[in-house]
Parts: structure tokens; sequence; C-alpha cells
């Protein structure tokens, strides 16, 4: 077993970050095995690693101290613009738009979601002939799919939405100081985020224009019949206006006192993060997982049974023990607004500066014997409250419950096929996501 304590203490300081830049990547689990239990702080010339389920709960639910100050410049937050309510830590904007957001996506949907994600991705399967590159023609576009059909960003190439989320989710959690990337990567990156952002926005505009519009006319025909459409359709077979019901319209639909401050534009840039958090992140997770699966014989025995039970309970479970070993991202990462002392009064107590990065390694978290029993073992009988793949406490992830049955489904829709394997290696191309996995099957 590799002594990753001994090497990082002997190599100069220059070389310290990037050794643990290497491990987290390369050898995540031995490397955060070690470091619970011999330095589970662990103070590093660029950032602090926090390593224990206890010390990484704690430092996530004080917001205010442990902050995403490193999202702003990311997320549109300047001295005149408030941006996106996920660069905002425990303040009123997040607090209000996250609530009236999470109503909008109505958990009652879920059953449905399910059925759209089944059925665009089956089809995709089908039309592919046996064999396809899965990460762009699939987990890209199905949850592309769900955001034009069920969030409502409809009337645009596909390809766009993919384009956008790709380089809004590169530039936020890839292109940090602690990715060491080098300037003109980096300015490279910024450069496409900026246009793709600027393109997002303009199309959010003509968006809320057009749903605004087939809303009012539909309403006010609606409003003249004085007569629900749900009626009209056991009167007459079916809806006299064909309208899609999705998130855009339900939001453009719901009406907020002035002083509740979600006004059409908040209602526009509410609707572009709903772009941003799916499609990328989504595809990470199911490319991953598939691969996990596809590499062990005998567990891709276990989830292709798993994956034929008319209750998805089970293979459901199989995807998110599988995410604890392939994470899209093995930590969350956060600034000091001020000095905090971790672990006060234990032999790890250590104080963190204010201005310090920190590295919370979740994915240490949900392999620590704190949280759960046999931590090295595959168990998809685990306490979903310990695992960290949607987040925590106020930043957990907004569309959640969309997740939990979007990531799934996309996977035991893959396992469904016959002989399903891998005719190449995954490849990142280096770069932080999946961009290319050929499958085939019979």
């Amino acid at each position: 077993m590799t002594d990753y304590l001994a090497e990082y203490d002997a190599a100069p300081d220059t070389e310290k970050y990037l050794l643990v830049q290497k491990w987290m990547k390369k050898e995540p689990l031995p490397f955060f095995k070690q470091l619970r239990e011999e330095r589970p702080v662990l103070v590093t010339p660029v950032c602090t690693l926090l390593a224990l389920f206890v010390d990484i709960r704690d430092a996530l639910q004080m917001p205010k101290i442990f902050t995403v100050d490193l999202y702003k410049p990311k997320m549109g937050v300047t001295a005149t613009e408030v941006g996106y309510l996920m660069a905002h830590d425990d303040d009123a904007l997040h607090y209000r738009e996250k609530s009236i957001m999470q109503g909008m996506l109505n958990r009652d949907d879920i059953p449905k979601v399910r059925e759209l994600i089944a059925k665009s991705a089956r089809e995709i399967l089908d039309n592919a002939g046996g064999s396809i590159e899965i990460v762009n023609s699939y987990c890209r576009m199905v949850p592309t799919i769900m955001v034009q059909d069920y969030f409502g960003l409809d009337g645009i190439d596909p390809k766009k939405l993919i384009k956008w989320s790709f380089w809004n989710q590169y530039d936020c959690f890839h292109n940090q100081p602690f990715d060491l990337n080098s300037q003109e990567k980096f300015d490279h990156i910024v450069s496409e985020h900026d246009k793709s952002s600027e393109e997002l926005v303009a199309y959010i505009k003509v968006l809320m224009v057009r749903k605004l519009i087939s809303v009012k006319i539909v309403d006010r025909i609606l409003g003249m019949l004085k007569m629900p459409i749900n009626l009209l359709r056991k009167l007459v077979g079916k809806p006299p206006l064909a309208e899609k019901p999705d998130v855009v319209k339900r939001m453009l639909r719901s009406s907020f006192a002035k002083s509740v401050d979600f006004d059409l534009q908040r209602l526009g840039t509410n609707a572009g993060g709903l772009l941003i958090g799916s499609v990328e992140t989504t595809s990470q997770a199911v490319a991953q997982v598939i691969q996990f699966f596809l590499d062990d014989p005998d567990l891709l025995t276990r989830a292709n049974a798993a994956a034929r039970q008319a209750d998805p309970t089970e293979i459901d479970n199989m995807v998110w023990e599988a995410l604890r070993y392939v994470p899209i991202s093995p930590y969350m990462f956060r600034k000091l607004s001020e000095d905090y002392t971790i672990a006060k009064g234990t032999d790890r107590e250590t104080t963190i500066s204010k201005g310090t990065d920190v590295l919370t390694l979740t994915q240490s978290a949900m392999f620590d014997p704190y949280a759960y029993s046999n931590p090295d073992e595959f168990n998809p009988d685990r306490n979903w409250y310990h695992n960290f793949n949607f987040g925590f406490a106020s930043h957990e992830c907004l569309g959640k419950y969309v997740g939990m049955v979007m990531i799934p489904e996309m996977v035991r829709q893959v396992l469904l096929r016959d002989d399903i394997h891998a005719a190449s290696p995954m490849d990142f191309k280096d770069g932080p996501f999946p961009e290319d996995y050929q499958l085939a099957w019979n």
C-alpha cells in the first residue's frame, strides 16, 4: 500500500498539492482512507482538505463561514447584479428563490418525469442499431430532452443547451485556483463560459416572451369559455388547444406579490439555472456508473437482474451505491469568511484562516466508518441520508428529486440491452467530463 503522507511530507512545498491533486483523481479511496486514519485535516500550500464525515458535515452546515464565494464570479454576482441563487449563502434571495423553485419542481411530477426519461432513453437506444457512443448521443441527450419537455426550455437546438451547460459547469467547478489550470486554459474556459452565458441569456429572454404570450392566449380563451380544460377534454375528446404544460409555464402562471421580489427577470434567471444544473452533471454520473458496472462482471450480473425487476428500487439503490465509488467530484469546495477552528477539543483540532479554500472530501465522508458499516463493501442497502452526491444542507441540489429518478432510469435502460458491453475505454480527452465511450449490445 502506498504511504501517501510519507511521500507528501518528503515532497518540496511546490509539489505537495500536485501530488494531492493526482491522488484525488487517480487513487482517491486509498488516499482518503489514509487521511481519515492519520491526518483528517490536511493543510496544503494551496488549500485545506477535510476527510472525516463529522468535520465535513460541520463545515457544510455553516454556509456563512464556509462560503460559496468562489461561485460568485462564475454565476453572475457583481457589484450591480445578484446573479443565481447558488452563489448566495443563507441570505434572503437564496432562501426565497430556492423555496419557490422547489415548489415549481413539484415532487408529484416525479412519476411522469421517470416515464419521460424511460421513453426518450428507449427511443435513442432502439434507434442506435446495437452500438452507440453513449456520452454525446445518450448521456447528454436524454437530460436535454427532459430540460426541453418538462422544464420547458424548448424551441432551440439541443446541442446549444448541451454546450451552455458544459461551459457553465466547466468554469464553475473545474476552473478554480486549486484546479491549477494554466493561465491560457483558464482564460479559454472563462471565454467560452462568457460566450455561452450571453447566448443563454438572449435565448431565455425570447423564451420568456414566447411562453408568456402562449400562456396569456390559452388562459384568455379558457377564461372566455369559462370551462376548465379537463372538462373540455371530456366533452370533445381532446384539448382544443395544443398546449403542453411545463415548469416555465407553471412559473409564468404563478402570481407573486411585488414584495416577494420574484419578477420576470428573476424567473428567467432561475429557468436558466434548471438547464445548467441538469445536463452535464447527469451525463457524467450516468456514464461513470455504466462504466463501473460494465467493468465488474459479478456486479453487472446483479445490476442486470435488478434492472429487469418491475419495481426499480433495487436498481436505484445500486446506482446510488455505485456513485459512492464514482461520484462526479470527490469534493465540494468552500472559502472561509473568517478564522474557524475545526474539530475543536480533539487531537485533530486545526484553525483554518480566513480566505482559505477548503475541499470538503465528500467521497471520503461516504467511506467513513462513522457513517457506514463496512464502508469498503458494495452494499446498496445504505442509509440515504449519509449520501453526499446531491450536496448537503442549504446547498443541496435544487433538482435532487428529478435526478434521483433520471440518473438510475437512464442506467437501467442501458442495462436492459442484451449483452451490453464496452467497445472502447472511456475517454475524458484531458478534461473533467467523460467525452467518448463506445458501447455495443445484441
